[in-house]
């Protein structure tokens, strides 16, 4: 497993981390979800990434059960705060609290006193702009529940997260079908020395649905896949490509795979081997992106 900085904090983190939605919770009894995580950990991978809103809280339940052995200063635990305001006039103004409860329940689930990371989940723009969810994020920071603090989004929230200069990380999406990012945010990101975080990294490997899904989690991305129609998506080594690909991506500095199969894990690093795309390949996918990508063709949260 290779490492690389997390933009400006310092820490170091494997090419790819750990994600619990769609593989940790409630589908995946405890000692399956123990041994994808520690068989992950034992490969060298040290970002564990999830959210108070998967599953409903069981999937950091999950990841905290699973990781309780495991030496605490060798992982880097990210979660992410779902901010639920509503229409309710008495809603407003309760940031804070909101923000607080989530960060302590997080806590609580992953059997920590802190986390390494939070990150706002999916923060609209509007919300963003007014600022209180940044402040009370950076207050549960001042009170040591975080080291540091990440938006996680797409499209144009990103990029005020990246301009406004109070995040220290990116999670957003970078695949060879959700390429909106590698312009609108990273290099932004890149000059503050953000930390990026590529979600998606596969398109949910949607190219090997032979009809349109029925999930609408997959439905963007196949039919972007089939407008596009990488010729690599027909051999044995796509997805090795497709996640080359999003870790040649300039400012990427992880991305978060998932999985219900502890021997994955040994998979995932074969196709890391071959390390980044040559610079060929690269432009090619880029170049065919650019010829045929619609303007709707936004990031994916």
């Amino acid at each position: 497993m290779q490492y690389r900085p997390l933009g400006r904090s310092g820490l170091q983190v494997s090419e790819v981390a750990l994600g619990s939605w769609l593989t940790l919770g409630s589908s995946v009894d405890r000692a399956a979800t123990r041994a994808i995580a520690q068989r992950a950990f034992e490969l060298g991978v040290n970002l564990f990434d999830t959210a108070d809103v998967y599953s409903e809280g069981a999937a950091e339940e999950a990841l905290g059960f699973a990781l309780q052995d495991l030496p605490r200063h060798h992982l880097v635990l990210a979660s992410k705060a779902f901010f639920p305001m509503s229409d309710d006039p008495n809603d407003r103004g309760l940031s804070r609290k909101h923000l607080f409860e989530s960060v302590e329940g997080s806590l609580r689930r992953l059997g920590t006193d802190h986390v390494d990371l939070v990150q706002l989940h999916s923060c609209s723009l509007e919300t963003l702009r007014k600022g209180d969810v940044i402040a009370a994020l950076t207050q549960a920071r001042e009170r040591g529940w975080t080291r540091f603090i990440g938006y996680s989004g797409d499209g144009a929230a990103a990029r005020y997260a990246v301009e406004c200069g109070r995040f220290d990380t990116l999670q957003t999406s970078v695949s060879i079908a959700d390429q909106e990012a590698i312009e609108l945010t990273l290099p932004l990101a890149a000059k503050r020395g953000m930390g990026v975080i590529a979600k998606r990294p596969l398109a949910n490997v949607a190219w090997r649905c032979a009809r349109r899904p029925s999930e609408s989690y997959y439905q963007d991305y196949w039919e972007r896949l089939r407008a596009l129609d990488y010729p690599f998506l027909r051999d044995d080594g796509a997805v090795a490509t497709a996640l080359r690909f999003t870790l040649s991506v300039p400012g990427v500095h992880t991305a978060i795979v998932g999985t219900t199969r502890p021997d994955r894990w040994e998979e995932n690093a074969a196709l890391l081997a071959a390390g980044p795309l040559s610079a060929r390949e690269f432009a090619g996918i880029r170049a065919r992106w650019h010829a045929v990508a619609a303007p709707s063709w936004t990031g994916q949260i």
